[in-house]
């Protein structure tokens, strides 16, 4: 009897600790359990010496040596002001002289990137707190003299004097779903990146900005229930509405116009852009003088992108450099184009030779030389520092599933490497190029901030994740592996792989695969994460992942294969990819799934439409399920017009195959999905319908692309959770 009621404890003991060892969906997305920590609010000081950091729960803003790491000093702390409407900041940012510091509270998501927030303006010198304006600003930034601060107010363009405390309206035709002034449009932001469309002149005179004239673009609706919806009057039984512009593939754009608004004379001039309308003029950008508006605009397929300087007080214009690609042109160059401190030359992050790479051409648009080459892609221009004439980069020269941080001197003579491990890293430099703050992480390291000399000597470690690596060591959780396999036409993928919890080879597992297989991204990285596919290893599934054709770090003709035929390769490696995983002696074949959002809801879609026996079950959540559906300047760039390609359009679209699936599937949607229309959805639900095709489908009332907002998230993942336990035995 002692013995059973012994091996009944021992046995107790072990199930209580296999238990402690498990991810709970509550530690996912409740809890944060394994979230990473890092240093928030970091900006450097404008001599390059100190930083500062947003501490004590927004509160506080700390000044600390980059040097010895010791504090400087308190630099301001919202205690001491006692301004009840002020309680927190989101994000600052301080003049030129850092006489003053421009707080942001308050903030209000619109759509991915656009919000609403409430400012204020403190001055060190005259220890005053002030809000900035009445009601709620867009983008607020300081002047370059730090004299006074530009915003935006329903669509319209304002200019605060700091000094005199008056207000001027630069444009007064701003109005919702007509006229945007300074801001971007729906599809702009979404697509080009960006959310404030107006930039101060160097000397402070004036402020350039775009108009978007929306006008004639179509507009989308969608209807918004009663519970989390600002839309729907509590006292109607009836729901509201809410309507947006959005220019789906082949419909009208946006038209777009460059002005100038000069402060003294109170007046704006339109730059001269050319007589052509339906075009792109997806960024502005003045050079270090502010002698001349850099001008970008691109034709409506994107393959054609032409850099103008602007005579800011006449408004005409002259070309500078074109840029073309047979296919198209990333948006890259638009984030990396820099002018430099000699006013004479300028660098752009191009594909010239079928890697992305950093080049350098004067301002008559002749190539001077080009900075970077190999069989790699740069990722991330960082900048020039003009006393050492060295450019600092990220690439992934090592491997595509790495980052590593260099620099290059402008005469091509001295290259460095900075970053030091292997895996991912990213980097944060002074001002002055004095210091960097290196960010890393890898398969097996949580995000490592390290404070660094520009010799790449480290100083001192800001944030190790300590806590979390214990934790994920306490929890035995199950980590990625890399693996790579050859697709049906001897092409080389690249994929990781999470085993179960206490893996046997002996043992057949379940498999779930993850994918989002969207052009140019990666989810095949040497980086740390804890997520969903870990708490499935948890489950006693193989999680696998795999990037196709298509994604990024690989060349310009690894990227762009797909172009014109969105869906078709990526789906194909996919099926590839799953018809491999079958042949491993530890996987159960008959019960493969595949799972995926937004594009890779897309091809989780197309791959059950087309993959036949090979998955069981698979789950699609806001589906783009044809690209006539999703906006212009996406679908166009990489499939061309609908009028021009429709059967790339159509034969690559769920909707057109649905008859092929014989698979589970779940289809998730929001109702409220500003992003990716629920018109997705309900077209492809309609043809699976139509089909005989049997199907399960979840819609969420007023929620967006991302699904979130009170239990949603856990439903959601707990009813993943659930299908997959039904229909992967």
């Amino acid at each position: 009897m002692r013995r059973i009621i012994l091996v009944i404890f021992l046995l107790s003991g072990i199930c209580a600790s296999l238990l402690a060892q498990n991810i709970t969906l509550e530690d996912l997305f409740v809890k944060r359990t394994f979230r990473q920590s890092t240093v928030t609010g970091l900006a450097s000081s404008n001599d390059g010496l100190n930083y500062t950091t947003l501490e004590g729960n927004g509160r506080q803003i700390v000044k600390y040596s980059y040097k010895t790491g010791e504090q400087i000093a308190k630099v301001l702390d919202l205690q001491d002001l006692k301004n009840d409407t002020l309680q927190s900041i989101t994000e600052y940012t301080f003049s030129a002289d850092e006489s003053k510091v421009l707080l942001m509270t308050d903030r209000k998501a619109i759509y991915r990137r656009s919000f609403t927030a409430v400012y204020f303006v403190y001055n060190f010198v005259t220890k005053e707190l002030t809000r900035l304006s009445s009601g709620r600003q867009q983008v607020a930034t300081f002047s370059p003299d730090g004299e006074r601060v530009a915003f935006v107010r329903d669509n319209n363009l304002f200019v605060k004097s700091l000094r005199f405390k008056t207000e001027r309206q630069a444009t007064t035709d701003g109005e919702r779903n007509k006229i945007i002034n300074g801001i971007p449009d729906w599809v702009y932001e979404e697509e080009f990146e960006f959310n404030r469309a107006f930039a101060w002149s160097p000397d402070s005179k004036q402020v350039a900005y775009i108009k978007f004239n929306e006008e004639a673009v179509p507009t989308y609706g969608f209807p918004m229930y009663k519970g989390l919806s600002p839309e729907h009057k509590e006292n109607s039984v009836y729901p509201g509405e809410y309507r947006f512009k959005y220019p789906k593939a082949g419909e009208t754009n946006s038209l777009v116009s460059v002005w100038v608004y000069d402060i003294k004379a109170g007046q704006s001039i339109k730059m001269d852009t050319g007589t052509e309308t339906d075009i792109y003029l997806p960024g502005i950008r003045w050079n270090f003088s502010g002698s001349n508006l850099g001008i970008m605009k691109m034709n409506r397929l994107q393959n054609k992108l032409e850099l103008l300087f602007a005579n800011s007080y006449t408004g005409d214009t002259r070309l500078i450099y074109t840029e073309k690609n047979k296919r198209y042109i990333e948006t890259d160059f638009l984030d990396y184009l820099e002018f430099m401190p000699d006013d004479k030359s300028f660098v752009i992050l191009s594909e010239q030779d079928g890697y992305k790479h950093l080049y350098l051409y004067d301002n008559g648009g002749v190539k001077i030389r080009q900075l970077t080459t190999g069989k790699y892609d740069v990722l991330k221009f960082y900048g020039f520092d003009p006393v050492t004439k060295i450019f600092y980069y990220q690439a992934a020269a090592v491997s595509p599933m790495q980052r590593e941080v260099y620099g290059v001197s402008i005469d091509l003579k001295k290259r460095v490497q900075l970053s030091t491990q292997k895996g991912s890293n990213d980097a944060d430099f002074s001002n002055g190029f004095k210091y960097y703050i290196n960010q890393y992480s890898s398969l097996s390291t949580p995000l490592l901030v390290t404070l660094h000399e520009i010799s790449g000597k480290q100083l001192r470690v800001l944030e190790d994740n300590s806590a979390l690596k214990k934790l994920v060591a306490d929890r035995n959780i199950p980590q990625k592996e890399f693996f790579t396999f050859k697709n049906s036409e001897g092409l080389e993928l690249n994929g990781w792989m999470i085993k179960p919890l206490n893996f046997n080879p002996a043992t057949k597992y379940p498999v779930v695969m993850t994918q989002y297989s969207g052009p140019n991204s990666q989810e095949v990285l040497d980086n740390f994460s804890i997520g969903w596919e870990n708490y499935l290893a948890t489950q006693g599934y193989l999680a696998v992942c795999v990037d196709p054709r298509g994604t990024g770090a690989r060349g310009e003709d690894f990227r762009k294969c797909t172009y014109g035929k969105l869906g078709k390769y990526e789906s194909d490696d996919q099926i590839d990819a799953a018809h491999y995983i079958a042949t491993l002696p530890y996987v159960d074949a008959k019960n493969i799934a595949i799972w995926g959002w937004s594009y890779g809801g897309f091809m989780s879609a197309m791959c059950l439409a087309k993959g036949g026996e090979i998955f069981k079950a698979g789950i699609s959540v806001a589906p783009v399920t044809n690209n006539r559906f999703y906006d212009s300047v996406y679908s166009e760039r990489y499939m061309g017009l609908p009028s021009q390609n429709p059967d790339g359009y159509d034969q690559n679209s769920p909707v057109t195959i649905a008859k092929g699936i014989k698979g589970k599937l779940l289809l998730v949607h929001g109702t409220a999905d500003d992003n990716v229309h629920y018109q997705n959805s309900m077209e492809f639900a309609e043809a699976m319908v139509q089909a005989g095709v049997q199907f399960q489908m979840m819609v969420y009332a007023n929620r967006n692309h991302n699904l979130r907002g009170g239990n949603t998230t856990m439903h959601l993942y707990t009813m993943f959770d659930n299908f997959l336990r039904e229909n992967l035995k």
